[in-house]
């Protein structure tokens, strides 16, 4: 006669996901740190400067400045009849850049 055991565990497969904070984050996601920070200084704080000048109403040197006001900043730098900056629209890559930020989850670095 034989006797088959098994052992059997309380682990779930939860346990087998990799946590969070292991998971390594998307090399090509576009941050404010790495990609539009630089943008802003660029083209914005001109005029949305710490001290706003020239009818700037907000200040943009700062991530959450930028991220509170994306949907704004957004509609403005691509309407052709009104944009910003005022000298002109950005270039598509640069404003495709923004949009992508927003669609990325508006990471800061």
């Amino acid at each position: 006669m034989s006797i088959l055991l098994f052992n059997c565990s309380s682990d779930s497969n939860d346990d087998l996901a990799p946590k969070e904070e292991e998971i390594d984050p998307d090399p090509t996601a576009i941050t404010y740190d790495a990609n539009i920070k630089s943008i802003f200084s660029s083209n914005c704080t001109n005029c949305h400067g710490s001290q706003p000048t020239n009818g700037a109403p907000t200040s943009y040197t700062t991530y959450t400045q930028v991220k509170n006001s994306i949907d704004k900043i957004i509609n403005r730098i691509n309407n052709a009849s009104n944009p910003m900056p005022q000298s002109g629209l950005m270039s598509q890559s640069l404003r495709d850049d923004i949009q992508q930020w927003k669609d990325d989850g508006l990471l800061e670095n």
